[in-house]
């Protein structure tokens, strides 16, 4: 192996890395906006937090016209922001009313169905090739949040809420994977900030209460937290497959289990912990597995041509 294939394929494995941390990170703030989200519920309706979360969204992501100057909203791809941030609206309202009103661990879990709907959409749609391994560690991963769910449960009618969020959160990623082929990361960010603020201001009118006190706080962190976990969101994409990251997002149930079981008294049991372990188990594997494939197809030209079941 020559010098130059060697750096080549460490690149390579550096971006899938870069990638997962990115996803990571990503979850983290996806986790703590919950969070603050339910704090703000004791007085707001989750539609006109939906709407104050995009609105200092905003604010947080205006500085990147002053980073990229005003160049970065030149886009051919404006229909397709639209169709993006129309799904994504609906997705938040949906997930935002299941965090107020369901369990967070429960809530969240339930929107880890995503990367069954994520896979297949980016089968069909992106073209991207899904091995029998990574297959195999997704299904892991969701039976996992399974475990967490516990189907045998009471049925209620906002687990069809939550579903239909982690549906619709499904044809979002797939369309910032798509956006991204030709769209800056930043540039996906803002302007799908700017469309969310009007398309939430309607649903927000219906059930409008001006906040107090330190309920202010809270939608103020939503907004940011969301506008961070959304940049860290659409740069991961970025750089790696849909299929692959999404699944590394896993790490947002034991966080906000945890988060429920400390400040809202919310049960932590041995289902939610053995849930959690089987996820985290299969983002690592998937993880480490896409770096040493992207290390192998730089330097190896032979390794297109192995057979998926062996990949």
């Amino acid at each position: 192996m020559s010098p130059v294939e060697s750096a080549a394929g460490s690149r390579a494995a550096a971006a899938v890395w870069k990638a997962v941390l990115l996803m990571l990170a990503s979850a983290c703030m996806f986790g703590c906006m919950a969070v603050v989200i339910r704090l703000a519920s004791t007085q707001l309706h989750p539609f006109e937090i939906a709407f104050f979360r995009n609105l200092f969204g905003l604010a947080f992501a205006l500085p990147l016209l002053l980073r990229h100057g005003p160049g970065l909203l030149k886009t051919s791809k404006l229909s397709l922001y639209a169709f993006r941030s129309a799904i994504g609206i609906v997705s938040m309202l949906c997930g935002f009313w299941a965090i107020v009103n369901l369990p967070l661990a429960q809530a969240v879990s339930l929107s880890y169905s995503t990367p069954l709907f994520v896979t297949i959409g980016a089968v069909l749609v992106l073209g991207e090739v899904v091995r029998a391994r990574r297959w195999t560690a997704v299904g892991l991963g969701f039976i996992g949040v399974l475990l967490i769910v516990r189907p045998g449960a009471d049925f209620s009618p906002g687990v069809l809420v939550a579903l239909c969020a982690a549906a619709l959160s499904a044809a979002v990623a797939i369309s910032i994977k798509f956006l991204s082929r030709t769209e800056k990361a930043d540039a996906i960010v803002l302007y799908t900030t700017l469309l969310w603020v009007p398309l939430s201001l309607g649903p927000a009118l219906w059930v409008w209460e001006t906040p107090q006190g330190i309920i202010w706080l809270w939608i103020v962190l939503a907004g940011f937290f969301g506008t961070a976990g959304h940049m860290c969101w659409a740069r991961a994409l970025k750089l790696g497959d849909a299929s692959m990251l999404t699944p590394i997002s896993f790490l947002q149930v034991p966080l906000v289990a945890a988060a429920g079981y400390l400040l809202f008294d919310e049960r932590l049991d041995l289902w939610i912990g053995t849930g959690a372990a089987i996820i985290f188990t299969a983002n690592v594997y998937i993880a480490h597995r896409e770096a040493q494939l992207a290390r192998r197809a730089v330097t190896d030209p032979d390794i297109s041509s192995e057979p998926p079941a062996t990949r």
